[in-house]
């Protein structure tokens, strides 16, 4: 279940025919739902699981404890304002007060808060202020491209040398979309620990080296960096499923039909005309459309027009989420845990370790050393816990592990989820003062508050092609000889594209469902 029952109504019946069937409810349909029917356009979501959401939701896993848990997606950067104000959203975001911690020995270094406290720390690890200055020259060129880059997303395609143009820095440039990031992250910085903080976000969900010449690296650093033009990843107040469930209830009220428990299986299109064959649980259905708008996979989006499959997809890493009774000691003591856990806890990701850990995983076998990093939502939006949790003061811990390949799991799923999980908290127990363990509530039934998601479980649970948060891998945001204006078309012109598969899709972001909406109002004419 959803936090709010309100994603979970089903409404009346599908009508004949609607100007837009949108494939899928999570949050890129939902976006594109609201917009269309706030134009005046009729909308039918067709939504397969029992809830609105996707993966942005908020769930009970644990039996008997009361707290909200975003399950899947956890952080805001890249839904723009834009989309917040114009649709009206009753949904709101916390900054958090640290940006990052990273342990090393009995000390961390610690970014974030005051700045003379971040120098003071950078100049603890590494004996000069040369590294905090060179921090503070690399992320000043992001910002200052994330300013320009950023108001693009929700504007039509731009060309290349347009957006060249736009960011109008050529060494900037280059170190984002020219040479692999390694080169401008070993230029730039001496430090292996703050390589690694560098290069991480790069990696969140993307397997691929520093150095990787497909630059793959590179366009997931960029989603990290440029988020509403500050790169800020914020916390959702009232975890994910307050943002769909706000999107469910938007659309909704503009009129739109949202349909949980109906599945499409089946587009047929003359170019002008849809028609979209869906199961329910009491049997199958057809309707028509103007257009159809899939908020889904381009593996999902062939097989319902019954085209040859796209190269596969493969996620890359391990997601887990823990209820704590309170939160553990760290060896460093100069840093209370509520600040260090309240930032991104960075965990085995010097610029070696990260790079041991892939040539691991690219060898097919699981890294000695796992990298991941943690976050605690609840320092930050404690609204997630029930009234019993929180005067209980307990806590979450989202952690997010890299380079576990989905290849990693095909022989022995539940196997090597295991011995991954253990793998990964002997890399967190390594930089405390006791074990998480100790700290995990239990549920009713006396287990541990912990669960581990593979791509495997993702690609089941959610049907993200190979466990694919971003469905396939991301595009840099602007457009290709030969593409279409927002990003979104396919080879049918009344058929679009609106999920993380789109161009500029990935994240949380509602930005394909709002180009998807803009390309269907724009009309062909556009």
């Amino acid at each position: 279940m959803t936090a709010s029952a309100s994603a979970s109504v089903p409404s009346s019946a599908p009508q004949g025919s609607y100007d837009a069937v949108i494939v899928g409810g999570g949050h890129n349909g939902l976006v594109a739902a609201a917009y269309l029917a706030r134009a005046g356009r009729s909308v039918l979501v067709l939504e397969r699981l029992g809830h609105t959401g996707g993966a942005a939701v908020s769930t009970r896993p644990f039996a008997g404890v009361d707290v909200r848990l975003s399950r899947y997606s956890y952080l805001v950067s890249l839904l723009p304002e834009k989309i917040v104000r114009e649709l009206g959203l009753r949904f709101a975001v916390r900054k958090r007060s640290v940006s990052s911690y990273t342990p090393y020995g009995d000390s961390g270094l610690l970014v974030g808060g005051d700045r003379e406290r971040t120098r003071a720390s950078f100049a603890a690890l590494t004996g000069s202020e040369r590294e905090y200055e060179a921090w503070e020259a690399f992320y000043g060129r992001t910002a200052r491209a994330a300013r320009r880059i950023f108001p693009t997303l929700t504007e039509p395609l731009p060309t290349r040398d347009g957006l060249r143009a736009l960011v109008d820095d050529a060494e900037t440039w280059d170190m984002l979309f020219e040479q692999p990031l390694g080169v401008a992250v070993e230029k730039h910085f001496s430090d292996d620990l703050v390589r690694g903080v560098v290069l991480t976000d790069g990696l969140i969900g993307t397997f691929a080296d520093a150095h990787d010449p497909s630059l793959l690296q590179n366009r997931c650093f960029l989603y990290h960096v440029i988020g509403n033009g500050t790169g800020d990843w914020d916390v959702p107040v009232g975890g994910m499923g307050a943002l769909t469930d706000a999107l469910a209830d938007v659309a909704r009220a503009a009129g739109a039909t949202v349909l949980t428990d109906h599945e499409a299986t089946r587009i047929e299109t003359d170019g002008s005309h849809a028609e979209v064959t869906y199961r329910t649980p009491d049997g199958e259905g057809v309707t028509g459309a103007g257009h159809v708008l899939v908020n889904a996979s381009p593996q999902a989006l062939a097989a319902l027009l019954g085209d040859p499959a796209p190269t596969p997809a493969e996620g890359a890493q391990l997601k887990v989420n823990m209820v704590l009774t309170r939160l553990p000691r760290l060896r460093d003591r100069s840093v209370d845990p509520r600040e260090a856990f309240s930032g991104t806890f960075h965990i085995a990701e010097g610029y070696g370790e990260l790079a041991a850990a892939h040539a691991e995983a690219a060898a097919g076998r699981l890294p000695a050393a796992p990298p991941s990093e943690i976050y605690c939502h609840t320092l930050t939006d404690p609204s997630i816990l029930g009234p019993e949790a929180a005067a209980r003061g307990y806590q979450t811990l989202t952690l997010f592990g890299l380079h576990a390949p989905a290849r990693l799991f095909a022989a022995d799923p539940d196997g090597a989820r295991d011995a991954l999980l253990k793998a990964t908290l002997a890399q967190l127990d390594a930089r405390l003062d006791e074990p998480i363990a100790d700290c995990l509530a239990r549920d009713a039934d006396g287990r541990p508050c912990i669960e581990a998601k593979t791509p495997l479980d993702l690609e089941r649970e959610l049907r993200l092609p190979g466990g694919h948060i971003f469905h396939r891998d991301l595009s840099f945001p602007y457009g290709e000889e030969g593409g279409g204006r927002w990003g979104v078309e396919t080879g049918r012109p009344n058929i679009l594209l609106c999920g993380a598969g789109a161009v500029r899709g990935g994240g949380v972001s509602g930005v394909p469902g709002h180009n998807a909406a803009m390309a269907v109002l724009e009309g062909p004419a556009g």
